[in-house]
C-alpha cells in the first residue's frame, strides 16, 4: 500500500521513478475507540480523532478532487487551486492578512494534491480550535481568487514544473504514463500540463470550486486535544451553512475508467543518469472493485522487499540488478503495480529477463515460506501501531483512505491483512501480472544505450520475443 505522490510547494518525486512513497497502513484494533464520524445535513463528513497527549489540534479539510477529476483542459488545475487556497477570501481579503491571522493563531499549515485527493491542514494550539475552524471555513467556502495573486501563483506552479523537468525520472514517468493510462493520461497527472497551467483562468478556478468544493464531496477532520462532542458541536455551528451541490459531483461529472492495456509496450528515455533504471507497470486492482487483492498486494510487496526473500536473492544478491522491488499503489481508479530495478550498464536485457521470469514464479507454492507470510503480516501490524504515534500525521492517512476507499476499508485493514492466504496472493498475481500486458520503461544515458545497442524499437522487439518465450515455458 502506498501514499500518492504529493504536491505541496514542491512536487515530491520518488528518488527512483515508479518507486512510490509508502503509505501509512495505520489500522490498529483500538482505532475505532477514538475515531468518531458524523455526517452533517449538508453532506459534510466530520471525522474526529481524540488524543490528549499534547495540547495541539490538527484541522483538515479533504476534498475528492485531484488529477482523476481533470480532463485535458483542466490538467494541473487541482494543484493550482490548492495554491490559491492560502490566499485571501471574503473574510480575510489579502494574503498578508491571511498570514498574519495564521501567526496570531499559532498555525502551522500545508496542503497537498494527488491523483485522488486534495487536502488542507492546520495544526495549532487546542485553545484556538474554534477560531481555527472558523478560519478554515472562511478559506474553503469563500475563496477570493484575486487576479493579481492568481497570476503570481501560476508562475510559482510553473517553477515546480521547471524543477520536475530537471529530474530525469520525471521524463520516464511522463513517457510511461502516456502509455499506461493511454485513454486518460491527465487523470493520473497531478503536476499538470505547462500550457494548461499557464493559460489557466480565475473562471476555471470557480468552475472547479462549484463542482468539487462542496460539503457533500468533502470531509472535515479534527484530530488531537479535542472531544468528539466539542468537535461535532463546533462543526455544526460553523459548517452547516456551507451549501451542498444538488448532485454528487462524481455522478454529475463521472470519472472515466482506464481501459485495459491492449499489449505490452516499451519506452526508452535517454537522460544523463549514472545507472540505467527499469520500471515495469501493470494495471492493478481498483480498491472499490477488488479490495481483497489490495491486501494481498501489500503482503506480497512486503515479503519480496526483505533481503531474505527469494525475489531479493535472485535479483539483487545474484548481481543481476543493483536493487529491485515490487510495489502496488492503492487507488479507487486502477492502482498501478510496479516492478523496478537499478542496473549496471550492459545488463539491461538480462535484468528485464530476470525480472519477468521472477514474476512468473510468484505463484509457486515454495516461493515464500509460511514463516515469511506470517512475519509480513505481523510487521505490517506493528508498523500500524507506530504510525499512530503522531496524531497530526495519522489524520492525513485517514483522509487519504476516506477519499480513495472509505473508512470501513481503513478500520478493517488489519483484520483483512491477517486473513490473506497463499491462494489470495496467487490470485492477485495471476489476475494482474502473469501474462498480462505491461508498459516497460528504461531510463539510461546515450553511452549505456550504445553499449547495449538498444533503442525503443529494439526494446519492443526484445520484450515481444521474451513474452513469447516465457509463455512457452509454462
Amino acid at each position: 500500500m502506498h501514499r500518492p505522490t504529493l504536491l505541496s510547494g514542491l512536487l515530491l518525486i520518488a528518488t527512483l521513478a515508479g518507486a512510490l512513497l509508502p503509505a501509512s497502513s495505520a489500522r490498529a484494533d483500538e482505532l475505532g475507540d477514538v475515531l468518531t464520524t458524523k455526517e452533517l445535513k449538508n453532506g459534510l463528513d466530520v471525522i474526529v480523532l481524540e488524543s490528549h497527549a499534547v495540547p495541539l489540534v490538527t484541522i483538515e479539510i479533504v476534498v475528492k478532487n485531484g488529477a482523476y477529476t481533470e480532463p485535458a483542459e483542466f490538467n494541473g488545475l487541482s494543484h493550482l487551486y490548492e495554491h490559491m487556497f492560502f490566499k485571501g477570501n471574503a473574510v480575510i481579503p489579502t494574503q498578508e492578512a491571511y498570514l498574519a491571522r495564521m501567526r496570531e493563531l499559532g498555525i502551522v499549515f500545508n496542503g497537498t494534491t494527488s491523483s485522488e485527493r486534495v487536502n488542507y491542514f492546520f495544526t495549532l494550539p487546542s485553545s484556538n480550535l474554534a477560531e481555527g475552524l472558523e478560519f478554515m471555513r472562511d478559506a474553503i467556502v469563500t475563496p477570493k481568487f484575486d487576479e493579481a495573486e492568481f497570476t503570481k501563483e501560476i508562475q510559482v506552479v510553473i517553477g515546480e514544473v521547471d524543477r520536475n523537468e530537471s529530474n530525469p525520472y520525471y521524463w520516464l514517468n511522463t513517457a510511461m504514463s502516456q502509455k499506461v493510462w493511454y485513454a486518460h493520461p491527465t487523470r493520473k497527472d497531478s503536476l499538470g500540463d505547462r500550457d494548461t497551467i499557464t493559460t489557466a483562468t480565475v473562471a476555471k478556478m470557480k468552475t472547479m470550486q462549484k463542482r468539487y468544493y462542496v460539503p457533500n464531496n468533502a470531509a472535515l477532520l479534527i484530530a488531537g486535544d479535542v472531544t468528539p462532542e466539542q468537535a461535532h458541536k463546533l462543526a455544526q455551528e460553523l459548517f452547516s451553512g456551507w451549501k451542498p451541490s444538488a448532485k454528487d459531483p462524481h455522478k454529475a461529472y463521472p470519472v472515466p475508467a482506464h481501459p485495459a492495456l491492449k499489449k505490452s509496450e516499451a519506452v526508452v528515455v535517454l537522460k544523463p543518469v549514472r545507472a540505467p533504471y527499469i520500471d515495469i507497470n501493470w494495471h492493478g486492482p481498483s480498491v472499490a472493485k477488488d479490495p481483497k487483492s489490495t491486501y494481498a498486494a501489500d503482503v506480497l510487496s512486503y515479503i519480496l522487499g526483505q533481503p531474505t526473500s527469494t525475489f531479493y536473492k535472485n535479483l539483487v544478491e545474484s548481481q543481476v540488478t543493483l536493487g529491485a522491488g515490487l510495489s502496488y499503489y492503492t487507488q479507487r481508479y486502477t492502482g498501478p503495480i510496479s516492478a523496478s530495478a537499478q542496473v549496471q550498464p550492459g545488463k539491461i536485457k538480462p535484468a528485464i529477463t530476470a525480472i519477468l521470469t521472477e514474476m512468473r514464479k510468484l505463484t509457486d507454492p515454495d516461493y515464500f515460506t509460511d514463516e515469511q507470510l506470517a512475519n509480513a503480516k505481523q510487521i505490517l501490524a506493528i508498523q500500524a501501531i507506530y504510525e499512530r504515534e503522531k496524531t497530526s500525521a495519522l489524520i492525513h492517512t485517514i483522509s487519504f483512505w476516506w477519499a480513495s476507499a472509505d473508512l470501513d476499508y481503513y478500520t478493517s485493514y488489519l483484520d483483512n491483512l491477517n486473513a490473506v492466504t497463499r491462494q489470495d496472493i496467487a490470485r492477485y498475481v495471476s489476475t494482474y501480472i502473469i501474462d498480462k500486458p505491461y508498459v516497460l520503461g528504461v531510463l539510461m544515458d546515450e553511452e549505456a544505450a550504445d553499449k547495449e545497442d538498444l533503442d525503443e524499437a529494439k526494446l519492443n522487439a526484445f520484450i515481444t520475443q521474451l513474452n513469447t518465450d516465457l509463455s512457452a515455458k509454462k
